[in-house]
């Protein structure tokens, strides 16, 4: 067993804040220690904002859990400083092929186009996402950023206040008590908190089950997702295979609704299995075996007061389609920075609203493609299923059929349509980059885009006048000046241009766009600049 989840990443120690005559007020703290919520404290640190990171453990999570980290999420990770270590250990894949019994039906690529930094996604354990995590926390720490991780530090009650939130923290030596401005809960779908409030999911559960194993072993699969309908090793039912580091293997069988877990979860019982479908000749050893239940569910919102919810602890989707951590990093993503402004009486306490308001449309849509990812894998009658075999038959020749194949649709990343904070889109551009939607990535003569944005407001020129810096009501937005002479690929044309000859963007801190126009009007950008930070209705 990998020796990984046995060494404390971030071992218990005693707090100033437990000998406290009264209790310390933090600006924020973060319950929960996985990637999302080390995700919502990078962040925070980065930008100056004090933060305490607690939770009842003191390890990486157990077995690899999440696997799949889409190309957004390591964008933001570059942003957070921790993105390149990722990539680097993570197994790069941008080709998925699908399977019907033995015939290959169907093959894509998630990545079509060049002049990308980044791939379409990574593999990669969630044990190694967190200790990469980990480790930029110690180097902001290294830095004099305030940030702290307080292992074996349980949360067991809860107040909520108009202005702060209590906290009171079982220990090791004992309970003692914390205030803070603002609460974050990213504690996973279990989430305590989400409990201590009171509060619950809306949704659907399925009545399906999942295998999910880890392997150990020698093998020459391509570095693809493979994904099976009704395979001779598990018919009836469905089957997936990734590439993770380290020689591990993931494999997921669909095993159906009337099983007994605990039996279905012995390594009696899931040997077997793989070997039908790997073969008796091969060797692996079994690293981490789990099932899982497809639930597709929410919380109605995501900000209680001061109490935020981010991630697993937020929105449930089924695993296929890798929508679970993803959607959790765009969640932090957008809220932090809203979060800043406030903090620094830059923006109303509204702004925060809008945090609620399009992460539930990002949870909305990802609950829906996740729902009809489990319908299409899962039919639940014959009428269904005649229709999907149907499709996967077709598929194999017929080029019409093919975006009828669901085999979880994978994630990308959403775009705010119905935002309160764009503004009227006033560019004949591509689609890609109408207000709300994430800034593609551009391939620059010295770098890329994504790189220059970093985490400001940006007002975006290509072959348009501008000034170099606007502050409107204590907003400062700078300038990042761009030319079609030097779009030698022709991806700045194609992602932001289209038959328009020049353009103006204004772009979020997060990356999103907040308003384009074809040239500079200082009064219609001042004003989308109020809108973009909840100053000014729609």
């Amino acid at each position: 067993m990998n020796k990984i989840f046995e060494v404390p990443l971030y071992p218990y120690e005693h707090s100033e804040d437990q000998d406290a005559p009264s209790p310390v007020r933090h600006q924020v703290a973060v319950i929960g220690a996985g990637p999302v919520g080390l995700a919502a404290a990078i962040d925070l640190a980065q930008q100056g904002i004090g933060v305490v990171v607690l939770d009842d453990n003191d390890k990486v999570s157990f077995g690899s859990r999440a696997i799949c980290f889409a190309k957004r999420p390591l964008e933001i990770l570059d942003r957070l400083g921790c993105g390149q270590p990722m990539v680097d250990k993570g197994v790069q894949w941008n080709v998925g092929k699908v399977f019907f019994d033995e015939r290959e039906v169907y093959e894509f690529n998630l990545l079509p186009e060049e002049g990308h930094r980044r791939p379409a996604f990574i593999n990669l354990q969630q044990y190694y996402f967190e200790q990469y995590l980990v480790d930029r926390v110690r180097e902001l720490q290294a830095e004099g950023k305030p940030i702290e991780i307080r292992g074996r530090n349980k949360v067991s009650a809860i107040g909520t206040h108009p202005d702060h939130v209590t906290l009171e923290i079982d220990t090791p030596e004992g309970s003692y008590n914390i205030e803070a401005d603002w609460l974050i809960a990213c504690d996973g779908a279990a989430s305590p908190t989400r409990s201590m409030l009171g509060l619950d999911f809306v949704g659907r559960v399925f009545e399906d089950n999942f295998l999910i194993a880890d392997v150990i072993m020698e093998a020459d699969f391509p570095t693809e997702r493979w994904f099976w309908f009704d395979p001779p090793f598990n018919r009836g039912q469905s089957a997936l295979l990734h590439k993770q580091p380290d020689g591990v293997w993931r494999i997921d069988l669909q095993l159906g609704w009337d099983i007994d877990k605990e039996i279905e979860k012995r390594p009696e019982n899931v040997i077997p299995r793989l070997k039908q479908m790997l073969g008796e000749d091969v060797e692996f050893e079994l690293e981490w075996v789990s099932i899982y239940t497809f639930q597709c569910r929410r919380m109605e919102h995501f900000r209680h007061g001061r109490v935020l919810f981010a991630g697993d602890a937020a929105h449930q989707v089924s695993p296929f389609g890798a929508r679970g951590a993803n959607s959790g990093l765009q969640d932090t993503d957008n809220l932090v920075w809203k979060l800043k402004m406030v903090m620094e009486g830059k923006a109303p306490e509204s702004l925060i609203d809008s945090y609620d308001v399009e992460r539930v449309h990002g949870a909305d849509e990802n609950i829906l493609n996740s729902t009809r990812s489990t319908d299409f894998i899962t039919p639940k009658s014959l009428t269904s299923r005649l229709f999907r075999d149907a499709v996967l038959d077709l598929s194999e020749h017929y080029e019409f059929a093919r975006p009828l194949v669901n085999s979880g649709r994978l994630s990308v990343p959403c775009t705010y349509d119905e935002s309160p904070l764009n503004s009227a889109d006033a560019l004949d551009g591509p689609e890609r980059t109408r207000p709300g939607s994430p800034c593609p990535d551009v391939p620059l003569k010295d770098g890329f885009l994504l790189d220059k944005l970093g985490d400001r407001f940006i007002l975006l020129t290509i072959d348009a006048e501008a000034p170099d810096h606007i502050e409107e009501d204590g907003v400062a937005v700078e300038r990042i000046a761009l030319t079609l002479k030097d779009d030698s690929t022709q991806a700045l044309r194609k992602r932001y241009l289209g038959e328009s000859d020049s353009a103006v963007y204004l772009i979020r801190p997060d990356q999103h766009v907040a308003a384009r126009r074809p040239r500079y009007d200082e009064s219609l950008f001042r004003a989308a600049i109020r809108r973009a930070t909840g100053k000014e209705a729609h």
